[in-house]
């Protein structure tokens, strides 16, 4: 890879390998040196494209945020009442988490991320705004706000047990089992509303 490339196309680069990095070896792998070693460029390049490193971590950060909005945004995602939709956006939001955990990992550091940064915040807001508008329109009587944000916590750790393998063991509980639970605990049981 050659620094005279523009520079559009290795900022672009960087992130192509720092999301590739991430995905392979975990948020962890992804220092300035790696991510320019595996670009074939100097330790130094990035620094041109991204000033701070919490600015090249956003940047892949905001491509996961972007993947796991368009899985939600899929042909049938809008389709059914609220409280299904609501499942299938707390699974897809798992099976993500499953998929791709350094990235899930990434995505939610907000303490290695540029989170105030407009580009990370148009990409990681929208998805939590569904899950309140969902969570709003079953549950009209509480604060959807909060009610979403602790369901979206449960979500977050139950993807962080799972992973560890701590729910399984300690539950032999099932993941849809888990996730349906979840949606109880914070929207009534099914059918109530």
């Amino acid at each position: 890879m050659d620094e005279s490339e523009s520079p559009a196309g290795l900022r672009a680069r960087l992130v192509d390998v720092g999301v590739d990095l991430v995905t392979r070896e975990g948020a962890q792998a992804l220092t300035l040196r790696e991510i320019a070693r595996r670009a074939g460029v100097s330790h130094g390049a990035p620094r041109r494209y991204f000033p701070t490193h919490l600015e090249l971590l956003s940047a892949i950060a905001r491509r996961g945020f972007t993947e796991l909005a368009a899985r939600t945004t899929t042909p049938g995602a809008t389709v059914g009442d609220p409280r299904a939709r609501l499942a299938r956006l707390a699974r897809t939001y798992l099976e993500y988490a499953l998929e791709n955990p350094g990235m899930y990992e990434l995505m939610f550091r907000h303490d290695l991320l540029e989170s105030g940064h407009p580009g990370l915040r148009d990409t990681s807001l929208p998805l939590f705004g569904v899950l309140v508008e969902l969570v709003g329109q079953v549950r009209p009587d509480a604060d959807a706000r909060a009610v979403a944000g602790a369901l979206w916590a449960q979500l977050h750790g139950i993807a962080q047990l799972w992973t560890w393998g701590s729910l399984q063991l300690a539950t032999g509980a099932d993941f849809t089992a888990l996730v349906h639970t979840a949606l109880d605990a914070h929207l009534g049981p099914e059918g109530e509303r």
